[in-house]
């Protein structure tokens, strides 16, 4: 393996973990967190806060995820020459991606508006729609790095 191709896994393997590690730490420690120590008045204007962040970080390593991935599939010679795991993983990728623009064009932008209205109600339903969402793409990110490790032997 040549140094360009190290250093496009590296990139693309950093890129996936800090995605999907990411809405591991946020659903399984933060948003409990929040929940069990702060008020909706305070806890949905934090959760908001944290996503916009989180939100901003996936959006460069998806970026970087769709460079470095095709990148090597392109080196590998093509999709009909690289291993049937490989298929299964972009699509996965881009089922993922398909959910994280929808979290982030079209529920996001709801969360904010409804946090600077303070409407909590609304807000912490478009916050549990959110979740749900990020619970079922947690899923598919766990599958990518199944199929990504055990597919290749299969």
């Amino acid at each position: 393996m040549n140094l360009l191709i190290s250093s496009f896994l590296c990139l693309h393997l950093l890129s996936a973990a800090l995605w999907v590690g990411g809405m591991a730490t946020m659903h399984f420690a933060v948003r409990p967190a929040a929940a069990e120590t702060l008020e909706p008045p305070l806890r949905l204007p934090f959760m908001a806060a944290a996503l916009e962040r989180f939100l901003g970080w996936v959006g460069g390593a998806i970026a970087l995820l769709l460079v470095t991935g095709f990148g090597m599939i392109g080196m590998a010679g093509g999709f009909a020459r690289v291993h049937w795991s490989v298929h299964a993983m972009v699509a996965l990728g881009l089922v993922m991606m398909a959910m994280y623009g929808h979290i982030r064009f079209a529920g996001f932008p709801k969360l904010a508006r409804f946090v600077a209205a303070r409407d909590w109600p609304a807000a912490g339903k478009v916050l549990g729609t959110i979740r749900s969402l990020v619970v079922v793409n947690l899923a598919l990110g766990v599958l990518v790095f199944i199929v990504a490790v055990i597919g290749r032997v299969l």
